[in-house]
């Protein structure tokens, strides 16, 4: 996949979520099956109720959230009309790159590594829906591979939270709270100077050695740890810095014949120039839905 559909990825979870949401709000309901009046919030005497907080969502992010689900039947459907499918390997080598690549990658934000599987097996089978008839030779293949091998060869990832204070001495004292049993995620939040992670807990989702968002140190200092320990202080532009180790993914690099049918799918969606959607597709599914015809879902 290339960038465009790997935020695909991350928008469809997103709204995902939004979708989860809304469904167990939605699992509250008073005898006659309406919405519940139960008031979810109040500001001085008027109240917001759960018939209101979901009457806002649907009007927000409704249509957004019923396409993603359309989107992804229409996939299914014609996945199994035309036999097509997608190995496990390349679900899982998309996955690593869309860790390894994404920084904003965080499975604690977001539903589970079979949730974020199944939205990149659903991409993949759009994108070989969408270039079934596309003809590429070998040739153009194997030219291409030789060109790009660098985009092949998945670097070695740590999913890192850190701790940035000023001085050496409060890196100190904070490397002892931590020592003495407090939470890292906690101490980030009060303390860390760095306002991107801190809200976070200090995560900064994975980061590799060719990363320029961190010194190098960071990864030297991973390098040496076990999951969900901790190290330094290291001197950072900012202060100091402790870091933490979340997990981490070992490299590998991919050969032509692994690659193969990506290239050949990415190659065919170029010369059409259009962009991976299964909106054209609505058509052939025979999609009826709540907003009218299919192309105003456009």
């Amino acid at each position: 996949m290339g960038k465009k559909q790997l935020w695909m990825v991350i928008a469809g979870l997103i709204m995902l979520n939004c979708l989860t949401v809304a469904f167990f709000l939605s699992k509250e309901t008073d005898a006659d099956g309406a919405a519940s009046s139960e008031t979810v919030a109040s500001v001085g005497n008027e109240e917001i109720t759960r018939q209101d907080w979901l009457h806002e969502l649907e009007t927000r992010y409704g249509k957004d959230v019923l396409k993603d689900m359309v989107d992804q039947k229409v996939v299914q459907e014609l996945a199994a009309k035309y036999h097509i499918k997608v190995a496990d390997s390349e679900v899982d080598r998309e996955y690593r790159l869309l860790q390894a690549t994404n920084h904003s990658f965080d499975q604690k934000n977001y539903p589970s590594e079979k949730k974020w599987k199944e939205q990149v097996k659903n991409s993949l089978l759009l994108e070989e829906i969408l270039t079934k008839d596309a003809i590429v030779s070998d040739k153009e293949i194997k030219n291409y591979y030789d060109k790009n091998k660098d985009l092949y060869n998945v670097p070695e990832a740590y999913h890192l939270a850190h701790i940035v204070v000023k001085t050496k001495q409060e890196a100190e004292k904070t490397l002892k709270e931590l020592k003495q049993g407090s939470s890292f995620s906690a101490l980030a939040m009060e303390r860390s100077i760095d306002e991107f992670s801190a809200n976070e807990g200090g995560d900064i989702g994975y980061i590799t050695r060719e990363d320029e968002l961190y010194p190098a140190n960071y990864i030297e200092t991973a390098k040496k740890l076990k999951k969900g320990t901790y190290g330094g202080p290291i001197k950072t532009g900012q202060g100091y810095a402790i870091v933490k180790l979340e997990g981490k993914f070992k490299g590998k690099s991919y050969s032509f014949k692994e690659v193969k049918n990506q290239i050949r799918r990415q190659i065919a969606l170029e010369q059409m120039n259009t962009p991976a959607s299964a909106e054209p597709l609505w058509d052939a599914a025979k999609v009826d839905w709540f907003y009218g015809s299919a192309k105003e879902a456009q």
